[in-house]
């Protein structure tokens, strides 16, 4: 039996977000399907025993429960040493990051994707339109960072990067953006994250029916 399991599904970025580290940091892991596209996430007896909040992911470390990628990265970084930030400043960095990955990087660009590839019904495109707009002006704001770092909290990858990696590994068709041909220093760390020993795709990483795109 692993030591660590997680509840995950292969559409899910927040879920790669720690899918990813474990898989870099060479923990002994195992992935459980979340069957989001089912609607088991609002499944009362699932939100009892594995998640209050109804999301995904949930990592589970023998008695311990945790819920909301960014704590999860916290305690394991904190627990195996790997991807830890070196001193406080640096932590408080790397926090600064992931604070505003889950607010406006991850937060908007995610529920955009989502409503675009995966949302049954045709999306408002005013809704579709403001979502993009907030995401872009994040992006440029990253983009901007990624020209002078090599990766988000200084040289060498943090749990801020895979903070800021989990969606962007996800093909260009899900959501429209491809970043080798808008975002050279965003794609740069991108294929910095990638060059990691252990590197595997969200597919490949997690568990779940692969969906084609809507729209």
């Amino acid at each position: 039996m692993a030591r660590y399991k997680l509840h995950c599904f292969g559409q899910s970025g927040n879920s790669y977000k720690v899918a990813l580290y474990l898989q870099l940091a060479g923990l002994d892991w195992e992935p459980v399907l979340v069957d989001f596209f089912k609607g088991q996430t609002r499944d009362p007896k699932w939100r009892a025993e594995v998640n209050e909040m109804g999301e995904a992911p949930v990592l589970v470390d023998g008695a311990t429960r945790l819920a909301q990628s960014g704590v999860i990265l916290t305690y394991l970084s904190e627990k195996t040493g790997k991807f830890k930030p070196v001193n406080d400043a640096q932590r408080l960095e790397a926090l600064r990051w992931m604070l505003f990955d889950n607010h406006k990087f991850t937060g908007y660009f995610a529920t955009y994707r989502f409503m675009k590839a995966f949302l049954k019904q045709e999306p408002d495109p005013a809704v579709m339109a403001f979502l993009k707009g907030r995401f872009d002006a994040a992006l440029a704001i990253v983009e901007k960072h990624l020209g002078a770092s090599n990766f988000i909290a200084g040289d060498a990858p943090t749990i801020a990067d895979f903070s800021m990696i989990g969606y962007m590994f996800y093909p260009p068709e899900e959501s429209g953006y491809d970043w080798p041909k808008t975002n050279p220093n965003l794609a740069a760390w991108i294929e910095r994250m990638r060059a990691l020993p252990g590197w595997k795709d969200p597919y490949e990483l997690m568990p779940g029916e692969r969906i084609r795109p809507l729209r």
